[in-house]
């Protein structure tokens, strides 16, 4: 059996599809399925078991010997949640039981990680174990997916195969339920399909000019692409990045999502809000080296390409993967 964390949420639900279409269905969902808004994302999908996030660890114990994998997505993942207590409890210390489970029964281990722990980006982008203890993320989000990362480094005692995946910008389908936290993709089409124009936030840079603003954005196809190759290809362990190594501009973005469309560009700009204008990222972009000298070679998705799919296939007529 392969566990998925986090099943009924965004990456989780898409990467128990991208199973089912390699044939795999013996899939153990792990989450909180109170939620009524998610129940799409995983209600077609074939799997084994249901398992409530809060009894996962009584049935991690009572089928150890049957899990053959763990892919750990679950996460709080508001990047404006104030409450460390939260992020400690579901980010940090179930995280750690995951892992001490992996050790103890030997089942490999791949884990979210987030781009939000490179803060400014003042150390760049290098997903090297020594920035890694350099990292000062910007909010408790992000702190959080830090000291987990940092812990990591610190054990002695490993599965037989890890890989935690710093997610970089993740933009695709089933993220209907995530409102505000949803992708910029996201926003812009429900913006366009109101016939209002997109805003963009102003530059408060010296050098950068409105729109200009750069993230590295990534399709959560490629994400499975990379969970599923590290599946098959347990060899080398560690803490990797996961964008596309490309940054684009959130103009490229907007003009990317009017083309998608087929709608003439109608761009505004507007200020920076102050409480997050000195905490404001201007780039990021993932180093990919350290992934592909692992030896995965496939091409990311282009930023266009990307929200075409997403914009054709999915929101345009309300589909799940």
């Amino acid at each position: 059996m392969i566990v998925i964390t986090g099943a009924a949420g965004f990456i989780g639900s898409y990467l128990v599809g991208y199973l089912n279409q390699q044939g795999r269905e013996d899939l153990v969902l792990v989450d909180d399925f109170s939620r009524k808004d998610k129940e799409s994302n995983y209600i077609s999908k074939k799997y084994y078991s249901l398992i409530d996030r809060e009894q996962f660890f009584d049935f991690l114990l009572k089928n150890a010997l049957e899990i053959e994998f763990i892919f750990h997505l679950g996460a709080r993942t508001d990047t404006t949640e104030k409450d460390e207590a939260i992020f400690n409890k579901l980010n940090l210390e179930y995280s750690k039981q995951v892992w001490n489970f992996c050790v103890e029964y030997q089942c490999p281990l791949v884990y979210a990680s987030s781009a939000a722990t490179y803060g400014l980006g003042e150390w760049g982008f290098d997903d090297s174990d020594t920035i890694s203890l350099k990292l000062k993320p910007l909010n408790p989000y992000g702190d959080s997916k830090q000291r987990f990362d940092l812990w990591v480094l610190e054990q002695k005692n490993h599965p037989p195969f890890w890989a935690g995946l710093k997610f970089f910008n993740v933009f695709g389908p089933n993220e209907y339920h995530k409102g505000r936290m949803a992708s910029v993709p996201f926003h812009i089409f429900n913006t366009l399909k109101t016939g209002n124009s997109v805003k963009l936030f102003r530059s408060h840079k010296s050098g950068i000019k409105d729109g200009e603003q750069k993230r590295d954005f990534i399709y959560v196809k490629d994400l499975a692409k990379v969970c599923l190759f590290l599946f098959q290809n347990r060899h080398y362990s560690g803490i990797y990045n996961l964008g596309t190594g490309q940054a684009r501009t959130f103009y490229d973005l907007a003009l990317a999502c009017f083309s998608s469309l087929s709608l003439e560009p109608a761009i505004a700009y507007i200020d920076t809000p102050e409480d997050i204008r000195e905490t404001y990222q201007y780039f990021t972009q993932a180093d990919m080296r350290k992934l592909r000298q692992i030896g995965f070679t496939d091409n990311f998705t282009s930023l266009e390409d990307g929200i075409l799919d997403y914009y054709r296939f999915y929101l345009s007529v309300g589909n799940y993967f």
